[in-house]
């Protein structure tokens, strides 16, 4: 009965989570707005997301409970983009207007043209959405700015790198998000104190950059925002998605090498004064994507963390090859079978404080004793 009862809790808690992001229109229905957390330098600021038209709820669905996080579960999957709705965004005195696309996505690249605030990281961009025979809508999103003393910037992947993601995993690794307390972590072993200690740097009070890529679809965006608290990892100015964007004309997804190494681009070009450290696994293609931005990039790019997922002798041969490229040069490709050997070397490189160290190298230790 306890096995049961944990299991009703994880499907209560996982539907909630998914019904999350509809409830905002208290049961109203029409247009609704999903901005993603942006991020910009004092040049530039990009900010992004969804307009959707979704279904109301009839006064007989109750406000809360299991039979409400259903009904809206059902309004999440059948909600449709808007598309040539009309989005006007402010931050400070800079303003930009643009229209969605088909599938009911904005993407705003404002130049700031009058100067924002230096004494914060983040800043509040408002929005205000016009679509043609629906209400208007305003809502805001936070667009993170690195400070001018910023150091170093941190790109890493989300899948097999900072969470369990392989297909085995799945399901277990929703049952410890929603079933587990927090302390029974899906994130990997010294994660989360790896992560703050390069968030903070040497001196502890730095504010980093840190930005995330994953291969998943924005309809995850909440989910691993979820994630992240829960765990106690920096949640970065955004979390990089890609549009899986399905039709009769690109009927598969964009390819997820590219739009990483596109995404990359970005953000060297918009941070062009900061070295940068590149963190992934060794279960897909960051590697070799990394080698191609360190070869685009060779004064750029400090170091390369690969997490060691795949113990096929064929794979780890050809990250030696990899590793082998970048004898000479001052990057260093370390494939690490867990948090403290990242750690270890980013220590050893000035770029982590001896405190940040010792809390990966305690929750990686009191991982190894209690692995459940």
């Amino acid at each position: 009965m306890n096995v049961l009862r944990q299991w009703t809790s994880f499907i209560k808690r996982l539907v909630h989570v998914i019904a999350k992001p509809i409830k905002g229109d208290s049961s109203r229905g029409g247009m609704v707005v999903h901005p993603y957390r942006g991020y910009g330098s004092q040049r530039e600021v990009f900010v992004m997301g969804r307009v959707f038209r979704q279904a109301a709820l009839g006064r007989a669905i109750p406000r809360h409970g299991m039979l409400r996080d259903t009904a809206d579960v059902a309004r999440r999957v059948l909600r449709r983009g808007l598309a040539e709705a009309q989005v006007e965004i402010h931050i400070g005195e800079n303003q930009l207007c643009v229209g969605t696309d088909r599938d009911g996505y904005f993407d705003v690249h404002l130049p700031i043209s009058h100067t924002l605030p230096i004494d914060v990281s983040w800043h509040r961009a408002d929005i205000l959405v016009h679509c043609s025979g629906q209400t208007s809508v305003r809502t805001h999103v936070e667009v993170y700015i690195p400070p001018s003393e910023a150091d170093l910037l941190i790109i890493s992947d989300i899948d097999d790198t900072v969470m369990f993601t392989g297909v085995a995993e799945k399901l277990k690794m929703l049952y410890r998000l929603f079933v587990k307390k927090p302390h029974r972590r899906t994130a990997f072993p010294g994660v989360a104190p790896l992560y703050q200690a390069l968030h903070r740097g040497v001196s502890e009070r730095a504010e980093r950059p840190i930005l995330y890529v994953s291969r998943g679809p924005w309809a995850i965006y909440e989910m691993l925002e979820t994630f992240f608290q829960i765990n106690r990892i920096p949640v970065g100015p955004i979390i990089f998605l890609r549009e899986w964007g399905v039709s009769l004309r690109k009927p598969w997804p964009r390819r997820a090498e590219e739009h990483k190494r596109e995404l990359i681009d970005r953000m060297l070009t918009l941070y062009n004064d900061m070295p940068c450290i590149l963190i992934g696994d060794s279960g897909q293609h960051d590697p070799e994507v990394y080698i191609e931005i360190l070869k685009a990039y060779p004064d750029r790019i400090k170091a390369i963390y690969i997490r060691r997922v795949d113990k096929n002798p064929k794979r780890e041969q050809a990250i030696q090859r990899l590793r082998d490229e970048l004898v000479g040069t001052q990057c260093e490709l370390v494939l690490a079978v867990d948090s403290v050997l990242i750690a270890e070397h980013a220590h050893a490189q000035g770029d982590i404080s001896a405190h940040g160290l010792a809390a990966v190298k305690r929750e990686v230790e009191e991982h190894r004793n209690d692995p459940a």
